[in-house]
């Protein structure tokens, strides 16, 4: 990674340098909780079967426990180039690693949930050895953003605001999955001057207000798809759309309620042949959850959903528009399998993937084939 030089943006925002600084009394506290544990009956031979799988939960907890270390993970994360600013009136923190070259591409990723700006650490150094700028911002409500939860489309004027007025970068290009595939679209949408392309890892899915007898058979068939998957994955949408605060309690006092909550979704939505250190170590699934729990961001994250969910029953939502800015999608084999033509009718397609090999969390789990799409696209 090349060593980075802040420029002196035009509208004279304050840009400070973060470093990733928990306090110890912090970690004690985790370990005086973890030690505490109060674990729940399990039923016998549960596996993932009912949610997350019991055995694996406990033995990931021991090693929490005897093996993992947080501050060596804090120190590596502190390696990467790390800032903080204030836009409307919100801390966001940033990643910014600059290319190598002579003239290097800006690029905007942009995490979801459960994940947090961790999700690119592997594909920092593949993208900016090509020559990309690579900007990583935590969302607000995530991370070590403030905790405050906005919906999609304010979150994109952010991070515009971020690319623009901050960074000084007339136009770039986005990317995202998740959460921040629909702050990607919104971006399109609302800042078309700005973007120049963008790549998605999903397009967005039925919402009930389509007209599927105007559908293809294959959307047809994806729409049931999306429909089952929601009766059988989808409880943890609905309350996070609708009761946050409720389920906040709970995540953000009990450690290993957080880690259950969290690693049943990085089980079900990676390609991991049914053992989930095949996609991700120990330490990497800790590390992401620790993100949540020296932050204590867990409950305005899930809050995100309310407000995507609020403000698109206000009116809708510029995520859920149809994006007209080139757009390049790679399907990974275990993100809902959406045919090409819903996603044109979703975005302004130039560039369809369908993958090998990888799952909703590509950039963790296949950080190079993750990396050659985007470079390919964009360049």
């Amino acid at each position: 990674m090349a060593p980075f030089i802040f420029v002196k943006n035009k509208n004279m925002a304050t840009v400070t340098a973060f470093k990733i600084e928990v306090d110890q009394s912090i970690l004690d506290d985790l370990s005086n909780r973890l030690k505490q544990t109060r674990w729940t009956d399990e039923p016998a031979d549960a596996g993932w079967n009912y949610g997350t799988n019991p055995v694996y939960l406990r033995e990931l907890v021991h090693y929490w426990q005897t093996q993992y270390n947080w501050r060596e993970h804090e120190a590596a994360l502190n390696k990467i180039p790390q800032f903080k600013t204030i836009i409307d009136g919100i801390a966001i923190h940033f990643i910014y690693v600059k290319g190598n070259g002579k003239n290097p591409k800006p690029l905007l990723l942009t995490h979801g949930w459960p994940d947090s700006f961790y999700r690119y650490y592997k594909v920092l150094p593949l993208l900016s050895n090509e020559s990309f700028d690579v900007v990583i911002p935590s969302i607000p409500g995530f991370g070590f953003s403030d905790k405050v939860a906005v919906n999609v489309d304010k979150v994109a004027g952010i991070f515009n605001k971020l690319m623009v007025d901050v960074l000084n970068y007339s136009s770039y290009f986005a990317a995202g999955g998740d959460m921040g595939s629909l702050v990607t679209k919104s971006l399109a949408n609302q800042f078309p001057e700005n973007i120049k392309s963008i790549h998605l890892t999903d397009v967005g899915y039925p919402d009930g207000s389509e007209d599927w007898s105007s559908m293809s058979v294959a959307e047809q068939q994806f729409g049931q798809l999306i429909q089952r998957w929601f009766f059988t994955e989808g409880a943890f949408n609905m309350i996070q759309s609708t009761k946050p605060q409720t389920l906040g309690y709970g995540l953000n006092d009990s450690p290993v309620g957080l880690a259950s909550w969290i690693i049943e979704k990085f089980n079900s939505w990676s390609d991991n042949n049914g053992d989930i250190e095949n996609c991700f170590t120990k330490d990497e699934l800790l590390t992401n959850i620790m993100i949540y729990w020296v932050s204590q961001c867990i409950n305005s994250s899930v809050r995100m959903y309310a407000e995507n969910a609020r403000a698109n029953y206000a009116g809708g939502l510029k995520s859920s528009q149809r994006v007209t800015v080139p757009t390049g999608v790679s399907l990974f084999p275990k993100e809902a399998q959406f045919p090409k033509e819903w996603a044109d009718r979703m975005a302004n397609i130039t560039h369809f993937s369908v993958m090998k090999k990888g799952g909703h969390f590509a950039a963790m789990e296949v950080p190079e084939e993750y990396s050659r799409e985007l470079i390919s696209f964009f360049k």
